[in-house]
């Protein structure tokens, strides 16, 4: 099986329209998850004092252009827009990560 690409988001939410925000993401959701190559969705919320605006997307992708030209290009990313590109300041920067160069994990229990 081909290695997963991680796209990386900080996703700065306009204070005080953080439960908006996340009502309009679990409505966009499914855009994503039927496209082309989708293989995962996190949406964490930062647990930092002061940083309760601040979530972390993370979306795992067969490829590259299942992304950049499959998803970005679909009538499914126009509704996705809509839905939740208003709520950022400062616009999030959209990064893509490689397979793995490390993964530490705790051994295996011994029961």
């Amino acid at each position: 099986m081909a290695p997963v690409i991680l796209e990386s988001a900080l996703l700065d939410v306009l204070p005080g329209r953080e439960e908006e925000f996340l009502a309009a993401f679990a409505e966009a959701r499914p855009l994503i998850s039927v496209q082309r190559g989708f293989r995962s969705l996190e949406l964490r919320r930062c647990l930092d004092e002061g940083r309760g605006s601040r979530f972390l997307l993370q979306v795992g992708w067969d490829t590259l252009a299942d992304h950049t030209e499959g998803f970005r290009t679909s009538p499914e990313y126009q509704r996705w827009r809509a839905l939740l590109h208003h709520f950022y300041r400062p616009f999030p920067e959209v990064e893509h990560y490689g397979e793995p160069l490390l993964d530490a994990r705790p051994p295996a229990s011994a029961h």
